[in-house]
């Protein structure tokens, strides 16, 4: 664990506290806590932490940094077990949003199609977007087909 600054006699988490907690933490409340937390890999961990509850990973599904930590935490989001329809739907208007703006959330895209809780003509639309490629297309088909 990294050390920690001291502060008017406190310690200060560091980044990389930050980390470990989002990585491993399992109470809820501090999960949620972290997810307002600036650092884009400590959003990540949250996400991938199988602990984080559903009010943390929508919080998250705003979040915004760059195209590449946005695009892999809206995977991780949409892949996530305790992602709930509500937290999915967010995702899903995050992931359009990122098509119409010629992103390529394709990752995320795809891991919305394998999700039972989505309706997959509202995942499909994605596939009509600005930003979506023949192959996403191509691949969301594939993937949604057999749940029609």
């Amino acid at each position: 664990m990294a050390v920690s600054t001291v502060m008017r006699g406190r310690p200060v988490p560091t980044p990389a506290d930050h980390l470990a907690l989002a990585s491993a933490e399992k109470d809820s409340t501090v999960l949620r806590r972290l997810a307002h937390c600036p650092y884009p890999f400590v959003r990540q961990a949250l996400a991938a932490n199988p602990h984080t509850p559903p009010s943390a990973l929508l919080d998250l599904s705003a979040a915004r940094d760059s195209s590449w930590n946005d695009n892999r935490l809206l995977r991780l989001l949409a892949e996530h077990p305790a992602a709930d329809a509500t937290v999915l739907r967010a995702v899903r208007d995050a992931v359009a949003e990122k098509l119409e703006e010629g992103e390529r959330p394709y990752a995320a895209v795809l891991a919305l199609a394998d999700r039972p809780e989505l309706e997959a003509e509202t995942v499909r639309s994605l596939g009509t977007l600005a930003g979506a490629s023949a192959r996403l297309r191509r691949l969301l088909a594939q993937r949604l087909n057999p749940r029609v």
